[in-house]
């Protein structure tokens, strides 16, 4: 089996983080010829292309198994470190480096709920964490690519060389500020309104809005006007100020629920969508620390899932 430069590999893996050979010098601090000189040797050693010259840069499918090569050797040497702190805790300065980087995908709703509280331990010891957002739909894409060690996604069945654990669900509802909905909608949502209010969504790849409104309306298909705002806290300060509703977490907005600051559009119905942590199956005392955090926080934040759950 070919041994591959620690410092290729790193380079490939900076060339598709950081989304060009520009980037990924200015990350490794050498020259954009350096970059180009790393990834070819990889490319000639294996005997294929890795990178797709495109906008934006896209690995092969060689360069994802390369780039999820690249990550485990991160794992190993973030498993080191944790020991040798163990063993000797003056042994580092704390500070990581971004080689020793630990990516993981996790849904916008949970990041602004209850994932980063879980997080927080392992942060200030020092791991060094990239937290990618995306959908909870979409962040098993991540992993699929080897770009992340791990993701909170909405999908049931685990990954080939991944584990899966559940971890409850989070539940949504629909919500408005008082004065809107006293305006627009003071009945809440009916089957004769909820097309004339404006939706506020995350992105396009959001489908809650309208699986919220199918389930609750007891139709199979609804068109929706939505408005757009890319932050989970964006949407709640976008009810705030009377822009429309918006179906977020229960957890993102009970305390202006119990305030009075908004009101719950639906308070018959409720949409719970359950979650899962997926990572590599490895034997990894960061991955086993990152199960546990995340484990443990979810099970305090959610709900337990049942079967109705969206997935």
């Amino acid at each position: 089996m070919s041994t591959y430069d620690p410092d290729a590999l790193e380079c490939l893996a900076a060339i598709v983080e950081e989304g060009g050979f520009e980037r990924a010098a200015v990350r490794l601090a050498i020259t954009q010829s350096a970059v180009s000189q790393r990834l070819r040797a990889l490319e000639v050693q294996v005997g294929t292309v890795l990178i797709v010259r495109t906008r934006p840069l896209k690995p092969t499918t060689a360069g994802r198994l390369l780039l999820k090569h690249a990550m485990q050797m991160r794992l190993l040497r973030a498993d080191l470190e944790r020991d040798l702190k163990d063993l000797a805790p003056g042994v580092s300065n704390g500070a990581a480096h971004d080689e020793e980087r630990i990516s993981i995908a996790i849904n916008a709703d949970s990041i602004a709920t209850w994932a980063l509280p879980a997080l927080g331990a392992l942060a200030r010891e020092g791991l060094g964490l990239e937290v990618i957002t995306d959908d909870q739909d979409f962040t098993i894409e991540w992993l699929r690519e080897g770009k992340v060690l791990g993701c909170v996604t909405t999908l049931r069945q685990a990954l080939r060389s991944c584990r899966l654990v559940p971890l409850g669900s989070m539940r949504y509802v629909a919500v408005a500020e008082p004065d809107y909905a006293a305006r627009y909608a003071p009945d809440g949502l009916t089957t004769r309104n909820f097309h004339q209010v404006p939706f506020i969504a995350f992105n396009r790849k959001d489908s809650l809005q309208m699986e919220f409104v199918s389930s609750a309306m007891r139709l199979k298909h609804v068109a929706l006007k939505q408005l757009y705002v890319p932050s989970s806290e964006g949407q709640v300060r976008a009810v705030l100020a009377g822009w429309g509703v918006s179906v977020v977490p229960e957890l993102q907005v009970r305390e202006h629920l119990r305030s009075g600051r908004l009101v719950n559009m639906a308070p018959d119905h409720s949409l719970p969508v359950a979650l899962f942590w997926h990572c590599w199956n490895l034997e990894s005392a960061v991955l086993d620390a990152l199960t546990k955090a995340l484990t443990t926080a979810s099970a305090l934040a959610l709900d337990a899932e049942t079967p109705s759950s969206a997935g």
